[in-house]
């Protein structure tokens, strides 16, 4: 047998030995080489499809018809395998696509496995995805992928099901008695089906909890989920040995907050806000973070450097030129205990910096809302941050009632906060302060809201050109699949490495 094993795996192709299966545990790494622009090509997908997965979980309930499609469409736009039946439409065979999907998603937990609250929003998101995919398998595609991981649970006779015909409906939602001769059911020791014992979904005998086969994903999903928090501890205790990689530590740092979408360092409507205009647009277009930012700085005449490194790449990136910052920032600080001549000598020389006309050059980009709110939490007297992610609840909830968000809007952004969906929460706001019911838009970025606000409200045909022109842009990206993806992933990389490098020191208090 072992011989003619050997013959067997001469002559089939090393990928589809690999990857049989359209679904697996990722229990064994990969081995292979891959280059370094592969490798984060994949990360930056994957983290697009677990984004998408994360979006679509609050904002639809899972696995109804929308839910699916839109998951689908997503990875069939990012080249991941979708079905065990699926046809591929790029030119990547299946085996390709999972060969992908395996290595992203060992690429993932070298990044995410850092923090407490990294490796829970991981496995939040992989479980679901996990989900989706046992789902669209038939039931003989599910046994098999049972077997072939070692889960052997067994399936009891149908004299057993005929003794317990009684017990088994009475105690199996949506169970009769014609169907309980015709499903299978699993005898399951009732440690490993506790969720389902909780609910009182299952019979429960000797020790034994006796589980439909449409609730076996149950079953799977709480192994699934073992096995990837134990991964995650293991893989955090090979950090050092990974991060003594100068290649991959700047990398696999950044990709835990990365942002993979529009860069708003380009700035097409240089001049085209006044400085005039702020005080309105802050009540009308910003998010709520700018929004806090703006309030404390006329109100104390000074923002401290975290502040003003977030609200002062947020409004370059809104159009303010670095004539108009300067102006901006030294009316404003004159105000309070700083003169002009201070101003000029303490902070001028920081503003031309962040606009990349001193120093190394650098024209640094507005933060993402994934920077905000995982880098650099406020301390006493700081107001930058993410006020869904670092403000007290019953402060935030005082704050969106003085920005006249309805009582009812304020508690479903209550249970987002609850939830740790910090940028779904600021989308909500979103909504409720524009009187939308749905937004069209995944929201990843402060100056994205400003532009969706003013396209919105048709706030100057030149922004909402503007934005325009990069939405057709970003579609027309993600047809390309992933050539397209690989050049936004290679721009991720350089921003992000040159985002925070030297900018600290120049925005210190003097």
């Amino acid at each position: 047998m072992q011989l003619g094993g050997r013959r067997k795996k001469n002559s089939i192709n090393p990928l589809s030995e690999l990857y049989g299966q359209h679904l697996q545990f990722y229990g064994q790494p990969p081995l292979e080489n891959i280059s370094l622009s592969e490798f984060e090509t994949f990360a930056v997908e994957r983290l697009k499809l677990l984004k998408t997965v994360e979006n679509l979980g609050v904002s639809h309930v899972k696995l109804t018809e929308q839910y699916r499609n839109k998951l689908e469409s997503q990875l069939r736009t990012l080249n991941f395998p979708y079905r065990p039946d699926a046809k591929s439409q790029s030119g990547s065979t299946e085996y390709e696509k999972r060969r992908k999907d395996h290595i992203s998603h060992f690429i993932l937990r070298l990044a995410y496995c850092q923090t407490e609250d990294l490796r829970r929003w991981f496995i939040q998101q992989e479980v679901d995805l996990f989900r989706f995919r046992f789902n669209v398998l038939v039931p003989e595609q599910q046994l098999d992928f049972l077997h072939k991981n070692n889960l052997r649970y067994d399936t009891i006779s149908s004299e057993e099901k005929l003794k317990l015909k009684d017990q088994l409906i009475n105690s199996s939602f949506g169970v009769s008695g014609v169907k309980v001769m015709e499903h299978e059911f699993y005898k399951v020791p009732f440690q490993d089906a506790l969720d389902l014992v909780r609910l009182r979904k299952v019979y429960l005998k000797q020790g034994y909890a006796y589980i439909p086969h449409q609730d076996i994903v149950t079953i799977v999903l709480n192994d699934f989920r073992t096995r990837l928090s134990k991964a995650l501890a293991l893989t955090a205790r090979s950090l050092p040995a990974v991060h003594s990689d100068e290649r991959l530590q700047p990398l696999l740092n950044h990709l835990s907050h990365a942002y993979v979408g529009q860069d708003y360092s380009i700035q097409k409507n240089v001049g085209k806000i006044s400085l005039d205009q702020i005080d309105s647009l802050s009540g009308k277009s910003f998010p709520l973070c700018m929004r806090q930012l703006h309030q404390s700085l006329r109100e104390n005449h000074h923002l401290r450097h975290g502040g003003r490194m977030q609200y002062g790449l947020f409004l370059k990136g809104i159009g303010l030129s670095l004539e108009q910052a300067l102006q901006f920032w030294k009316m404003e600080f004159i105000r309070g205990k700083v003169d002009a001549d201070k101003f000029d000598k303490a902070y001028a020389y920081s503003i031309r910096h962040m606009f990349g006309k001193e120093g190394k050059r650098t024209d640094y980009t507005p933060y993402s809302c994934m920077k905000v709110i995982l880098s650099n939490p406020p301390s006493q007297g700081d107001h930058h941050g993410c006020p869904f992610r670092h403000s007290d609840p019953e402060l935030l909830k005082q704050k969106l009632q003085v920005y006249k968000v309805s009582p009812s809007g304020i508690n479903q952004i209550l249970e987002l906060v609850k939830g740790m969906h910090y940028q779904l929460a600021c989308q909500k706001y979103f909504e409720l302060t524009h009187n939308i019911e749905d937004s069209s838009f995944s929201l990843n970025h402060p100056n994205q809201y400003f532009l969706e606000s003013q396209k919105l409200l048709g706030g100057g045909k030149d922004i909402k050109r503007e934005m325009d022109a990069p939405q057709r842009s970003q579609e027309n990206s993600a047809s390309k699949g992933s050539t397209a993806t690989q050049e936004v992933a290679a721009n991720t990389s350089q921003h992000l490495a040159e985002m925070t490098e030297d900018l600290d020191s120049f925005f210190q208090d003097a």
